[in-house]
C-alpha cells in the first residue's frame, strides 16, 4: 500500500471515529442536532437538496408532534427505502412504527404522504449495500462500504431496519 493511500485510510478512519461519537449511544450530540436541523432545512427546498435526500415528517410517539428528520432515499430495482444507520432504536424508527408507517416525505419542495412498509432482515442486503452507496455518511455507523461482500451485510441487515416508501393510499412505491 502507497503511503498515500494509508494516510487516507488513517484519516477517513478518524472521521468515521469523529462521526461515531457525534452519535454515541445511537443520539445525536448537540453539535449533531444542530447540523441535522440545518440539513432538514436543506433537504426540504426545492434547489438545494442532495439528489438522495428528503426530511422525513412523523408524529412524534410519545409528545404528538410532528419531528423532522433528513434522511436519504436509496433507490434499489425500482423502489424507494429508508434505511435506520443508527439502528431500530433511532427515534424516526420507532415514531414510524408507532404511527403504523404512517408519515409525510419532503423533497424538493413537495411533501408527500407515505405510508412506511418494513422489509424483513432477510431481504435487506442488497438495500443496504445501495444504501451505503448514496448515504456515504452512514458507512461509520454501519461499518461497511458499497462494495463489500453481499454477504456482510446480510450479517448486519436484522440490526438496521429498512422501509418500503409506499404513496399513502396507493399500495405502490
Amino acid at each position: 500500500m502507497t503511503a498515500a493511500r494509508s494516510a487516507g485510510r488513517a484519516v477517513l478512519g478518524g472521521l468515521a471515529a469523529l462521526k461515531r461519537l457525534m452519535y454515541r449511544g445511537g443520539r445525536p450530540n448537540a453539535l449533531m442536532r444542530a447540523m441535522n436541523r440545518l440539513d432538514a432545512l436543506t433537504y426540504g427546498t426545492r434547489w438545494l437538496s442532495p439528489r438522495p435526500g428528503a426530511v422525513l415528517k412523523v408524529v412524534g410517539r410519545r409528545s404528538g408532534s410532528l419531528t423532522s428528520v433528513p434522511v436519504a432515499i436509496a433507490r434499489y430495482e425500482g423502489a424507494e427505502f429508508l434505511v435506520s444507520m443508527l439502528g431500530p432504536d433511532a427515534n424516526w424508527v420507532r415514531n414510524v412504527r408507532a404511527a403504523g408507517g404512517r408519515a409525510v416525505l419532503s423533497r424538493r419542495g413537495r411533501e408527500v404522504p407515505v405510508l412506511l412498509d418494513e422489509v424483513p432482515a432477510g431481504r435487506r442486503a442488497e438495500i443496504l449495500r445501495r444504501y451505503v452507496a448514496v448515504a456515504p455518511g452512514a458507512r461509520p455507523h454501519l461499518g461497511l462500504g458499497p462494495k463489500a461482500p453481499l454477504e456482510r451485510f446480510g450479517r448486519i441487515a436484522s440490526r438496521h431496519p429498512v422501509f418500503r416508501i409506499l404513496r399513502a393510499g396507493s399500495g405502490q412505491g
